[in-house]
C-alpha cells in the first residue's frame, strides 16, 4: 500500500472541501447569520489544519498507484470528507448532535437526501446552501472533480483510471477519450452545463434564485434535499415539470450526452441501457397513473404526479410533490421496485443500476440456454459488444454483497421497533441513495427518531451504496493493509 500517495490525494481533496465551504460562508455573512458564519470559519480552519498535516507527512511520496490504492483512497476520502464536512452543522448548533450532523452531510455527499431535520426551513440560509451543495459535489464525484482541475500526471500518471473506476457508478467504467484527465473534464463540463440549464428553466418558471440554485443542485446530483418542508409541493406545476425532466436527464449515462455532442445519434438511439431505462420509466408512469387516477380531479394531474414521483425515485433523487405513502399498494410496490432498480450506470443516480439489471437478465437467459445446449459457447453482448466475463463476475459479487448488506442492515434497524414497512424502506432508501421511504420515513417524515446505532448503520449503507460497495468493504479487509 502506497500510504503517502493516498495521504497526499486526501490532503488535496480536503483543500477542495475547504474551498467548497467559502460560498456558503459568504451567504451566511451576507444574511447576517453569526452562528453559521462561526461554524464555517472554524470548520475551514480545522480542514486546512488536517490537510496541512497530511501534506507535510507525504512530502517524500513515491510513484506506484494501483487498483488497491484507488479503492482505498476513494473510501477513505469520502469518509474523511464527511467527518469534517458535517462540522458547520454541529459547531453552529443548528444540528446539536454530531451523529445527526454526520448523517445529514453523508446523506448530502452520497446524494441520498434522507434527513433527520424536523424543520428544514429553520436552518440558516448558509447551511441550507451547504446542505444542497453537498449533493452537487457528490453527484459526479469529488475525486473526478479533482482529476479534472488538478494536474496529477508525470511520475504519478496512470492512477486516475483506478480512481474513476472506484468512484463512478456502474458495472464498468471506460474512457471517453484516451486521457483520463480529459474524460473527467468532459464529464464535469456536461454536468455544469446541464446544471446551469436547469437553473435557467427554474428561473423562467418564477422560482427565486436561491431556491432555483439549491433545487438544481439537488436535481443534478440526484440527491433531493429540498429547502422547504414540503419539498417541491409548494412550487408551480411548470417548475415541478422542469424538475421531472431534469431528474430523468441526470439519470442517463453521461456518455450518451458525449455521443450527442459528437452527433452520433444512432449510437445513442441503439444504446440498450438507455432504451431499457426509458421503457421502465414510461411503463411505470402508465401503470401508476392508471392506479391513482381516482385520487386526483383529472387524469392530467394524475399523470403529472405519477411522472414526477417515478422520475424522482428511479433517478434516486427523492424530491416529492405528493404524499405517495397514501397511494394504493400497487403504486407503492412499483416505487419500491424503482428504488432497487435505480438509474443508469455512469449517471449521478444510485440503486443497482439499469445496466446491471440488463446484464442479470441476459445472464439468466444464457444459463437457461446452457441447460438445453450445455456444449454451446455463448457470450453476453451489450450494444453488440461481448461483455468480459470479469464484468459478469463482478456483477454477481455485487449482487451478493448488496443482498447481504440489506439483510444485515434491516435486522439491526428493526431493533428500534418501527414498522416493517418503515424499516425495510429506510434501509433501501439509504443504501440505494433514494431519500424518503414509506410509513414512518415517508415523504412527510424523517429519520430523526431512529437510534444512534441505526443511523450509523444507515450512514454505512449510504457510503457503501454511493461507492458501489467495494471501496468501503475493502477498507475493512486485512488484505488491503498488508505490505506486499
Amino acid at each position: 500500500m502506497n500510504y503517502k500517495m493516498v495521504g497526499y490525494i486526501i490532503s488535496l481533496l480536503l483543500l477542495l472541501e475547504a474551498g467548497f465551504m467559502i460560498p456558503p460562508m459568504a451567504i451566511a455573512a451576507y444574511c447576517h447569520e453569526p452562528l453559521a458564519l462561526k461554524g464555517f470559519a472554524l470548520s475551514i480552519a480545522a480542514i486546512l489544519c488536517t490537510a496541512g498535516v497530511l501534506y507535510l507527512l507525504t512530502r517524500n511520496r513515491k510513484s506506484g498507484f494501483f487498483a488497491k490504492e484507488g479503492m482505498t483512497v476513494t473510501g477513505l476520502a469520502w469518509i474523511i470528507m464527511s467527518l469534517l464536512g458535517c462540522l458547520p452543522f454541529w459547531i453552529s448548533g443548528e444540528i446539536p448532535h454530531y451523529i445527526d450532523a454526520l448523517f445529514e452531510v453523508v446523506s448530502g455527499f452520497t446524494t441520498t437526501g434522507s434527513s433527520i431535520l424536523n424543520s428544514v426551513e429553520a436552518l440558516d440560509k448558509g447551511l441550507l446552501f451547504w446542505r444542497s451543495f453537498t449533493h452537487w459535489v457528490g453527484g459526479m464525484g469529488v475525486l473526478v472533480f479533482l482529476m479534472a482541475i488538478v494536474p496529477l500526471s508525470g511520475k504519478n500518471g496512470g492512477f486516475t483510471l483506478h480512481i474513476l473506476r472506484a468512484e463512478s457508478p456502474g458495472p464498468s467504467v471506460g474512457k471517453l477519450v484516451p486521457k483520463m484527465k480529459q474524460t473527467a473534464s468532459i464529464l464535469y463540463l456536461i454536468y455544469v452545463a446541464l446544471t446551469v440549464l436547469n437553473v435557467i428553466f427554474l428561473l423562467i418558471g418564477g422560482m427565486p434564485l436561491f431556491d432555483a440554485v439549491c433545487t438544481a443542485f439537488g436535481t443534478a446530483g440526484t440527491g433531493g434535499f429540498g429547502i422547504k418542508n414540503d419539498s417541491l409541493a409548494g412550487y408551480n406545476s411548470f417548475c415541478q415539470t422542469v424538475t421531472t425532466v431534469f431528474m430523468l436527464v441526470f439519470g442517463v449515462n453521461f456518455s450518451c450526452y458525449y455521443l450527442l455532442l459528437l452527433r452520433r445519434f444512432t449510437d445513442v438511439f441503439n444504446d440498450e441501457e438507455l432504451r431499457l431505462y426509458l421503457a421502465i420509466v414510461f411503463s411505470s408512469i402508465a401503470l401508476i397513473t392508471w392506479n391513482i387516477s381516482g385520487l386526483y380531479p383529472s387524469v392530467r394531474e394524475a399523470v403529472h404526479q405519477s411522472a414526477f414521483q417515478v422520475a424522482s425515485i428511479i433517478s434516486t433523487t427523492g424530491f416529492a410533490t405528493a404524499d405517495f405513502d397514501l397511494w394504493p399498494s400497487f403504486s407503492k410496490a412499483i416505487l419500491l421496485f424503482l428504488m432497487i432498480c435505480g438509474a443508469s450506470a455512469g449517471s449521478t443516480g444510485g440503486g443497482i443500476k439499469v445496466a446491471r439489471i440488463a446484464l442479470l437478465i441476459k445472464s439468466f437467459r444464457r444459463n437457461v440456454h446452457r441447460q438445453i445446449r450445455p456444449n454451446q459457447l455463448s457470450y453476453i453482448r451489450v450494444n453488440g459488444v461481448p461483455v468480459d466475463e470479469k464484468v459478469m463476475s463482478n456483477v454477481s459479487a455485487y449482487l451478493i454483497a448488496y443482498v447481504s448488506i440489506i439483510i444485515v442492515s434491516f435486522l439491526i434497524v428493526s431493533l428500534d421497533g418501527f414498522s416493517m414497512e418503515a424499516n425495510i424502506s429506510a434501509v433501501l432508501a439509504t443504501f440505494n441513495n433514494i431519500g424518503p421511504g414509506f410509513a414512518e420515513v415517508g415523504p412527510t417524515c424523517n429519520f430523526y427518531a431512529y437510534s444512534t446505532l441505526s443511523k450509523l448503520v444507515m450512514i454505512f449503507g449510504m457510503l457503501a451504496g454511493r461507492l458501489e460497495i467495494m471501496p468501503v468493504i475493502l477498507l475493512l479487509s486485512r488484505q488491503t493493509w498488508k505490505k506486499v
